[in-house]
């Protein structure tokens, strides 16, 4: 059974899609992490770099947004642009967000826009007709391909999305001509609106969850919010009637998420350490440029004696984990696994197929590179928000989060090299008092070192508790007395 499951409360939207009691999508939103992709707004050219057809635009931001003028484009149809194409500061032009600032970066924005429907997805600044590569049917895609050539307006494009599949002509002319006023009235508010200002606002994750998601093999639609229930029941009655009878409002006494076992798994996607059901497990890092996962056989001793199967069973149940996780964690960029190093080339390749396989339900574009030349497995996938982990967690105060805080022998080195500064400029009669957490109290209360160094230089150190220090800091002031 596949559901989709949605808690709502004044702080935060979630959701999350389930399989068999196993979750295998979820979003969150905030009012304070809104999400930006898709909106569209009236921006202004505040800095071009030259050479680059590139530039930073005032988007109403603190940071500015960053305009590459091929972004979002096919490649047939980026031949055909103009490759002369000028922009320059101060010029006021319509922008969409294609990625969420990340970091200390700011959005991504492009001036080939989008305005996205249920079943096609409307370009108004490009001429070209796509096709989702999930409809498989060599007829149906034709059928679909002539559609949108005959309800195309004139001088833009469409791309018909999976959801398309089977629907009828009057559906999709339909949806398109809707599309197309939207882009009017988008059109009529840039003229009257002063640049930086917002245009379009794509839905919020309720609303997009439906129009993406509400698919015929989901069985069940549950909402623990009434008022969320009703609009999602309006707009099921819209664009899909018997979707609207799978719509259910949950109003027992114990959490949704909790009742579905939902927030026992969630507390996995923190964990850098995932476990697999054969006594295998993976770890996860992240840095800056990109995550590293290894795959380890850890208590699985496979059934039978031959270590190659042993092997390849825990690469294959690792690789079904680890797409699995990328999603629920959202993980984008570059992605480089370190799977259990095998000899034979057929599984190998089993391995690169099956990523690829696993990859196709993905909606974000992700792809399967291959196996560089020390065994490690590169993934790409398109990343335009900061992912999961970033959004339910900040950096660690005491280790800055690198998960790591001083030994206490290198935090009574670092004393000894602090005093020893201090009693170059100007010697302390009384010593020093040194003002600890109690956690890095307890790790030095028997410290060699500073015993050591205190009778060296012939001077007090008194350790002091003082709770407000986080872990691993310490501050050091000289003693007024010998008391």
């Amino acid at each position: 059974m596949k559901m989709i499951l949605v808690s709502v409360s004044k702080e935060e939207t979630r959701t999350a899609i389930v399989q068999d009691g196993e979750l295998i999508g979820f979003e969150l939103e905030r009012p304070a992490h809104s999400h930006l992709v898709g909106n569209i707004y009236s921006g202004r050219i505040q800095n071009v770099l030259p050479g680059m057809q590139a530039a930073f635009v005032d988007i109403g931001f603190q940071k500015n947004a960053f305009l590459y003028i091929g972004d979002g484009m096919p490649p047939d149809v980026m031949k055909a642009f103009p490759t002369q194409t000028r922009i320059h500061v101060g010029q006021v032009l319509p922008v969409q967000v294609v990625k969420d600032a990340i970091g200390m970066k700011g959005p991504r924005v492009t001036t080939h826009l989008s305005i996205p429907g249920r079943n096609v997805v409307l370009m108004p600044t490009a001429k070209y007709i796509g096709l989702s590569r999930r409809v498989s049917d060599d007829a149906e895609r034709k059928r679909l391909k002539d559609i949108a050539e005959d309800v195309c307006p004139e001088n833009m494009g469409l791309i018909i999305r999976t959801a398309a599949e089977n629907q009828p002509r009057e559906a999709l002319e339909n949806e398109v001509r809707y599309l197309e006023k939207l882009w009017d009235s988008i059109q009529a508010k840039q003229k009257r609106a002063s640049a930086p200002a917002l245009l379009y606002r794509d839905a919020d994750l309720l609303i997009r969850l439906v129009r993406d998601q509400a698919a015929e093999d989901i069985d069940k639609i549950i909402i623990d919010d009434e008022e969320a229930a009703h609009r999602v029941s309006d707009l099921l009655e819209i664009i899909s009637s018997q979707t609207r009878e799978k719509l259910f409002v949950y109003k027992e006494e114990k959490p949704l998420f909790e009742e579905y076992g939902i927030e026992e798994q969630l507390k996995q996607l923190s964990s850098r350490i995932v476990e697999l059901r054969s006594g295998g497990f993976l770890v996860f890092d992240h840095t800056e440029a990109l995550t590293v996962i290894d795959v380890n056989t850890g208590k699985f001793v496979g059934s039978d004696n031959r270590l190659g199967n042993t092997v390849y069973d825990t690469n294959i149940e690792a690789a079904h984990e680890i797409m699995r996780q990328i999603f629920l964690r959202d993980i984008g960029g570059i992605i480089i696994v370190d799977f259990i190093d095998m000899e034979k080339e057929a599984q190998k390749e089993e391995l690169l197929q099956l990523l690829r396989d696993l990859s196709a339900d993905d909606k974000k574009k992700t792809n399967i590179v291959g196996i560089t030349a020390l065994g490690l497995v590169e993934i790409t996938r398109k990343k335009t928000r900061e992912n999961m982990e970033s959004l339910l967690y900040a950096d660690c105060p005491c280790c800055d989060g690198s998960g790591k805080i001083l030994s206490a022998e290198t935090i009574a080195v670092n004393i000894c090299h602090d005093v020893r500064r201090i009693e170059k400029h100007s010697h302390a009669p009384f010593g020093y008092e040194i003002d600890l957490n109690h956690v890095t109290m307890e790790l030095l209360r028997n410290s060699y070192v500073l015993e050591q160094f205190s009778k060296e230089l012939s001077i007090d150190i008194v350790l002091h508790k003082k709770d407000d220090l986080y872990p691993g800091k310490y501050l050091i002031t000289r003693r007024s007395s010998d008391s």
